[in-house]
């Protein structure tokens, strides 16, 4: 079992669908809201898995790659769609490859583009 946390944070950039077919292909922006979450599976001495603050300041710096650009131009984006999914995806590697000296595990990260689109990665 173990513990569960998240924190919920925020960037805006644009981004174009390539492929798809409507009004999505066209460049267009969105203030995308993130919330990740993380696993433990014991406490430190004063009783906490993870600070909150470290984990969305170490989110946020992830997030600082993509935030206010042209998702098109950020790699692995130039290559790949910036869909929900894959930074959603994208996100989890990045930041469960930062938290491993933690004692902490990703568990899932949700992007939402808007306040009822939303998409999850988890491994």
């Amino acid at each position: 079992m173990g513990y569960k946390l998240s924190v919920r944070t925020s960037f805006a950039a644009a981004h174009q669908l390539n492929g798809y077919e409507g009004v999505c292909e066209n460049l267009h922006g969105h203030n995308w809201k993130v919330e990740v979450f993380v696993k433990a599976d014991k406490l430190n001495d004063i009783g906490i898995a993870l600070d909150f603050k470290v984990l969305k300041n170490k989110t946020n710096e992830i997030l600082s790659l993509l935030d206010h650009k042209n998702l098109n131009q950020v790699p692995p984006f130039d290559k790949i769609n910036p869909s929900s999914e894959n930074i959603a995806r994208w996100l989890y590697q990045k930041l469960d490859n930062v938290l491993k000296s933690m004692d902490v595990k990703v568990s899932k990260v949700s992007v939402w583009e808007t306040d009822n689109y939303c998409a999850s990665y988890s491994e």
